[in-house]
Order: C-alpha cells, then structure tokens, then sequence
C-alpha cells in the first residue's frame, strides 16, 4: 500500500523553498480537513503525557489517579518556563535593538 504513491507524496526537486513551504500548508490543511486532530495526536499527546508521569513517579509506586494529577501539573508547569523563557528572550532582544540603535 505504501509503495502506491500520488504524486504530490513522491520526492519535489528543483523547488524553491517558498513553494516546499506552500505544500506542506497545503498538506496540513488537507490532513485537518480529513480527519480530527484530536484522533491524529492522540498517540503523541500519550507519549509527552507519559514524560511527566514518569518524571513524578519514577518508580511507578503512586495510585494512577495521583500520577495523571501530578503529571499534568508537571506539564502546566513545564508550558510556564517556556513561556518564562519567551518573555526574557523578547526582553533581551528588546533590550539588545535599544542598545544597537543607539551606536
């Protein structure tokens, strides 16, 4: 089955990045169009989920209600220190474009 190609699946050479850019849209917004993104991510969603629950409890020890509250908790947590990091890299560049203007 996966050796019976379209060719839009099939290899794009001498194509502009600009073009390979409006075909993976293009792509995406058909896959979505298709099919429910929930059901498409479930598997991926699983998998970074069960980073955190293994983060809190390494051992495996804690009831499996306790670990899911605790791993969402770890991801909330993970999702603020990235949004921490945004706000001081936006700072820094901020402070960085002030700094260059002026030379």
């Amino acid at each position: 089955m996966h050796d019976q190609r379209s060719a839009s699946a099939l290899p794009i050479r001498d194509v502009s990045l600009g073009e390979q850019s409006l075909r993976g849209r293009l792509a995406a917004h058909i896959l979505h169009a298709r099919r429910n993104p929930r059901q498409t991510t479930a598997r991926a969603r699983a998998g970074f989920l069960a980073r955190f629950e293994r983060e809190v409890d390494p051992a495996g020890e804690l009831d499996p209600t306790e670990r899911r509250r605790r791993a969402e908790h770890a991801r909330r947590a993970y999702f603020i220190r990235l949004s921490l990091a945004a706000v001081e890299a936006r700072r820094a560049k901020r402070a960085g474009q002030v700094g260059g203007d002026a030379a």
